[in-house]
């Protein structure tokens, strides 16, 4: 979840910082969340030698689903507020709503990723390859 949020508030602070219409600054911020996620998941897949045409499908199984489920309730959230779109990066009008989505979609999100761990899959796939 961690890229996921890094790269949520980068576009939508990056969006809002340069008056992008609502469409144009979730897809950033949608495009930065997966690109963020995947590659926070591949670092140690990478720093474990693993080859790029191992690791990219990989991040892809671990990451998916979480990112989709969090990305669709955080910005669903964020359209359901009134200006938080519109409001300034120093206004509480902007970041409340932002962590609210958060907030909500942190135990879909944990459910799902507990349900993929429970099967093998998700970050099941990942633990093999960390350093200790």
């Amino acid at each position: 979840m961690t890229g996921c949020v890094i790269g949520e508030v980068a576009g939508l602070a990056i969006g809002t910082a340069l008056g992008w219409s609502d469409l144009g600054t979730i897809a950033l911020a949608v495009g930065l969340a997966f690109l963020f996620g995947y590659a926070l998941t591949s670092l140690p897949l990478f720093r474990a030698g693993l080859a790029f045409s191992a690791v990219v499908p990989i991040a892809l199984a671990t990451d998916t689903i979480s990112i989709t489920i969090m990305e669709a309730i955080e910005n669903a959230t964020m359209l359901m507020f009134p200006g938080a779109m519109e409001a300034n990066l120093d206004q509480l009008a902007m970041w409340g709503p932002m962590a609210l989505g958060f907030a909500v979609a942190f135990p879909f999100v944990f459910l799902a990723n507990r349900a993929l761990l429970k099967r093998g899959k998700g970050h099941a796939l990942v633990h093999e390859y960390h350093q200790h």
